[in-house]
């Protein structure tokens, strides 16, 4: 399907077409996505999340300077550092979320970071920092990664030839210095050359746009040398089974080519690698991805739907309960949230989604401060939060101008089609319209307050009755679920799967779904936590109701925690409920009666950014000897 918008202002006319495929797509993909996204512009989230996002438009991406993100591609003399990323993840934020708004100011931004970045493009086509006898190393072609995937992405929403042009000059100048007889692109930079080598998904891209094939010829070679001696071994070892935490040696040097767990690097490999599926078909690469992807969820992610530490893999899944040092580094979490975006759109597989709404509404959201400024680096599972350091000498870092990406990112996640499916991904408060086919434009308003409320309710609003399928996800979580259509219920709801309900649909049509929101209890290494819905909850100390650390016993039955709502809520937080726990470990008295202790989203916990909000989400359970599973001690 194809979608064209015209819209005048200052004198410019800009197409805008579906964003599910590149402008020039000029090569038949061999391998096409089972699910197409949406438009994004005709999404509109509302409510909380819809509101955060918006937030993070208008106070992060917006208020960016970009003429201190060009000032670095002005200046070659660079050795070491990586300034250049940020105008590439950046840019691809500001068009992410222009394809939401199209908003005609945010357009005008846009266009002029690309005019003073194409202004900086030496005559050999090189668009960088690095000093010439410096190029290749360290975080050059990372740099040009991403310069490489903000140009395509702008041509995608200007047709703008100048861009695409650029683009095409910028990679053949990287032609000439990397491949067969040149430098070898593992040997590149750090982490088994995984940054240098994620530039696989540009370097597809731009296949795909221009069906030069010298770019696929490059692509494979990328892919090929994986695999040498020298390579990270990203498709044998995922074949293999091996733990992504578990590819390489621990490193004598951590910043360095010797770690191969670097997470964020590595899981860009495997988009760019899905991308690579996509022309050549060949089912080695998408099961490789695949098989990393279910370690990852197996091995790594923690409660908060995140991982990693220092940025690298460490068996976070098992280890989460630990205090650990520069956990959940918001770079990671959005290049989680792609990956997982990649293979539903392949698989139409609802783990993904199921995987991809846990990270949003807590590792995500927790990132940013409430008012949307700043977006934190690290966001442990305890703590405080704080803003990262400004990095490379410049007043940003990688997750400030990459967190907004993945707000940028969830309109055309919540909404998916295939042939006469809509696949509803998202729930909250929102009005979206999708074609079911050429002729037919349904219109889908969602009332909910959800995840604070358990029910959904969903107007279908077709422009002519027809007969088509509605695919609800009904979360892995969700144990007891119900719904209606019309008032009248529907039978084999299965949490994990998409519900999918055939009928012709009038305009006025309801579906109402409630999901259970029972308050679930984790129990991990001796500690426990607690999860509604999708959201973690967590002690904070502007409760006012103890000392966060203090051991406790969750009081529950089966596993299910008796939550109360709660009106208590200290400023900027989001939801909040009581729990009843035994604190402490004396029984004696009145201690040995649960009292009612608050908890708020994870989210919400720490989000003034200061000392007086600690927050808490694994509470250590006090051993008592006289229970049977302690007996074996």
């Amino acid at each position: 399907m194809k979608y064209k918008l015209l819209f005048y202002f200052l004198g410019i006319v800009i197409q805008v077409t579906s964003f599910s495929q590149p402008k020039t797509c000029v090569v038949k993909l061999a391998k096409a996505d089972s699910l197409l996204a949406s438009i994004p512009s005709n999404v509109h989230l509302q409510g909380y999340l819809g509101g955060k996002v918006d937030q993070c438009i208008n106070m992060r991406i917006k208020t960016q300077d970009i003429n201190q993100l060009i000032e670095p591609f002005k200046n070659r003399t660079e050795t070491r550092l990586w300034q250049t990323e940020f105008w590439g993840k950046w840019i691809l934020s500001a068009i992410a979320a222009y394809e939401y708004t199209l908003d005609p100011e945010l357009f005008t931004i846009i266009r002029n970071a690309v005019d003073g970045l194409l202004a900086t493009q030496t005559a050999d086509g090189y668009i960088g920092n690095y000093s010439p006898d410096a190029q290749l190393q360290n975080w050059d072609i990372w740099g040009r990664k991403y310069t490489l995937l903000g140009l395509l992405a702008y041509y995608d929403i200007s047709g703008d030839k100048r861009a695409l042009e650029a683009s095409v000059k910028l990679a053949d100048h990287m032609l000439l210095q990397v491949g067969p007889g040149k430098v070898d692109i593992v040997k590149t930079g750090n982490y088994r050359g995984m940054p240098s080598s994620s530039v696989l998904e540009p370097v597809v891209l731009l296949y795909r746009h221009t069906g030069e094939k010298r770019y696929l010829k490059f692509a494979n070679y990328i892919v090929k040398q994986w695999e040498t001696s020298q390579g990270p071994g990203l498709i044998s070892k995922a074949l293999n089974n091996t733990n992504v935490a578990d590819r390489f040696p621990q490193p004598e040097i951590w910043w360095s080519w010797d770690n191969g767990q670097k997470a964020y690097e590595m899981m860009s490999c495997y988009e760019g690698l899905l991308e690579l599926y996509r022309v050549t078909g060949e089912l080695s690469y998408f099961k490789s991805a695949q098989m990393a992807v279910q370690n990852i969820i197996e091995t790594e992610i923690n409660i908060a739907g995140s991982g990693t530490a220092f940025e690298c893999f460490y068996h976070g899944g098992k280890r989460q309960t630990d205090p650990t040092y520069h956990t959940m580094e918001t770079c990671v979490t959005f290049t989680w949230i792609k990956l997982c975006y990649n293979l539903l759109r392949l698989t139409a597989n609802p783990m993904y989604a199921d995987q991809i709404e846990k990270s949003v509404y807590n590792a995500l959201m927790a990132s940013m401060k409430f008012d949307a400024s700043q977006i934190a680096k690290y966001s442990p599972l305890e703590g405080i939060r704080h803003e990262g350091e400004q990095q490379c000498g410049m007043h940003i870092n990688c997750c400030n101008a990459n967190g907004p990406r993945a707000f940028a990112l969830l309109p055309r996640y919540s909404l998916l089609s295939s042939s006469s499916t809509i696949y509803i991904n998202l729930y909250g408060q929102s009005t979206s319209s999708i074609d079911v086919n050429t002729k037919n434009k349904v219109t889908l308003v969602q009332k909910t307050s959800y995840p604070v409320s358990e029910k959904i309710e969903i107007t279908i609003q077709p422009e002519k009755s027809e007969t088509f399928t509605m695919a609800l996800r009904i979360p892995e979580w969700s144990s007891l679920t119900s719904v209606l259509v019309n008032d009248d219920p529907v039978n084999e709801v299965n949490a994990g799967s998409f519900k999918k309900i055939t009928r012709k649909w009038q305009k006025g049509d309801r579906i109402s779904l409630v999901l259970d929101m029972r308050g679930r209890m984790m129990v991990l290494n001796g500690h426990q936590a607690i999860i509604r819905g999708p959201v973690l909850l967590a002690r904070d100390t502007r409760f006012g109701d103890g000392f966060v650390d203090e051991t406790a016993v969750v009081q529950h039955k089966n596993n299910i925690v008796e939550l109360i709502s709660s009106d208590n809520k200290p400023e900027n937080i989001w939801m909040s409920f009581t729990a009843p726990l035994i604190l402490g470990t004396d029984l004696e008295g009145e201690y040995s009666k649960p009292r009612q202790i608050h908890f708020c989203d994870f989210a919400s916990a720490g989000n003034t950014w200061s000392n007086d909000s600690r927050y808490k989400v694994w509470i250590p359970q006090t051993i008592n000897v006289m229970k049977t599973e302690y007996k074996a001690y």
